[in-house]
């Protein structure tokens, strides 16, 4: 019951904390996520009801919904093109030694209260270094504040030794984003992503794409846990299987392509986790050694997905994406064990439906456009003009236009 809350929390800060983020800025809702996962993790921990707790659980998944996505777009906002893949990569890794750590901490601390303090107390030290962070310069532009924009872009580029920075103006912020800034309305909601056709493709093959990787994966999560491996070592598992995943994602992600890593992925998980149901029950190191690698592609495919999703959807209306998409997950999160009470009745349909899922959303994101190398569109009609054009012409740098994120040659990133 308190996972399932806890759930419901990151499902209300998808949707919530994400629109906000375009409205106020990605740096105050960080700087609040953080803060709200450090006092409801505290109170949580030392909680005198039940009720109390699940409450306080709730917020703290809401918390991590907003951690995740500010974090997340405020990076992918500032990361120049060539170095955006790799920086990724650090942020997917962050989060499997975070499991291996946590293996660790748990078999130390086994008493729950303790635990539960001892993983929120570092949040404290997150909210005050994140004051530290600049407001996304895109962001800025694209809401009147210009002056603000160039102010931080100068302190980056100060910070980074370049020299590139001293030539940029508040002017020439405004003249390269001109076309941006007169299509730009002061407020979007969800239902922009709906109402042009190359959006509302990409909205929709997302949130399948993203549905299904967290139905799988908790899925397979759920059933790995009835193998009757030591809680402490599956956990140890659980992360260590990444690392060699993580590392075939990122060469494919950074010399193929994120449609091809993200669609390959979830088909290959959905094909082993569908194989695992004839492998016999005796052979349980077998089994779950099959699990294990149907876990990799999943981590895989959930490493592509912020990545591939931060760079389709358009400055306006990302974090909005992002919020709908991560909904779609938490969904998929939250139906994987009624899928799972189906076992009851069929031993196998629970790995059936899993893996035909997985395989299913597969083959939707070979529907998707590939953004690799590709400039981070900053609104809606820009998308859909690539959709219709096509992506490779935008790869080429228009004359005397210094784009805030392009190639390698633009003023703007030799400033970063």
């Amino acid at each position: 019951m308190t996972q399932s809350i806890y759930m419901a929390g990151v499902l209300a800060g998808s949707i919530i904390l994400g629109r906000l983020s375009d409205r106020f800025g990605r740096r105050p809702l960080l700087l609040w996520s953080h803060f709200q996962m450090a006092v409801s993790g505290t109170s949580g921990a030392f909680s005198s009801s039940y009720p109390l707790f699940c409450f306080w659980r709730f917020l703290c998944g809401m918390a991590l919904s907003g951690i995740i996505l500010n974090t997340f777009c405020l990076s992918i906002e500032w990361i120049p093109t060539k170095v955006r893949t790799a920086v990724s990569t650090y942020f997917n890794y962050s989060y499997t030694f975070g499991q291996l750590l946590l293996a660790g901490i748990a078999y130390g601390i086994q008493d729950w209260r303790w635990l539960q303090f001892a993983v929120t107390v570092p949040f404290y030290v997150f909210f005050l270094y994140s004051w530290w962070f600049p407001e996304s310069a895109r962001w800025l532009i694209l809401n009147d504040k210009a002056d603000l924009a160039l102010k931080h872009l100068k302190r980056v580029a100060k910070l980074n030794g370049k020299e590139e920075g001293e030539k940029l103006t508040t002017a020439i912020l405004k003249s390269n984003m001109e076309k941006e800034l007169s299509n730009t309305k002061e407020k979007y909601s969800v239902l922009d992503l709906f109402k042009t056709p190359i959006m509302c493709r990409t909205a929709y093959c997302t949130m399948i794409v993203w549905f299904s990787t967290s139905f799988a994966y908790y899925g397979l999560a759920i059933d790995l846990q009835g193998f009757g491996v030591d809680i402490y070592l599956m956990q140890i598992i659980f992360g260590a299987v990444d690392i060699p995943a993580k590392v075939v994602a990122v060469i494919t992600l950074i010399y193929v392509g994120r449609r091809f890593t993200q669609g390959t992925s979830l088909i290959l998980a959905g094909s082993i986790i569908i194989l695992n149901i004839f492998i016999p029950k005796e052979l349980q190191a077998l089994r779950t050694a099959f699990a294990a690698v149907g876990k990799g592609c999943l981590a895989s495919a959930f490493s592509c997905c912020y990545l591939h999703a931060g760079e389709l959807y358009p400055t306006v209306v990302r974090q909005t994406g992002l919020g709908l998409v991560t909904t779609m997950a938490r969904i998929g999160a939250m139906v994987a064990p009624v899928a799972k009470l189906t076992g009851d009745y069929i031993a196998f349909l629970p790995m059936a439906i899993y893996g035909g899922v997985a395989i299913i959303s597969g083959v939707t994101a070979f529907l998707l456009p590939e953004t690799l190398n590709i400039q981070l569109p900053d609104t809606i009609e820009e998308v859909e003009s690539r959709g219709k054009k096509g992506v490779e012409k935008e790869m080429e740098p228009k004359k005397d236009e210094i784009p805030l994120q392009g190639t390698h040659t633009s003023l703007m990133e030799q400033s970063i």
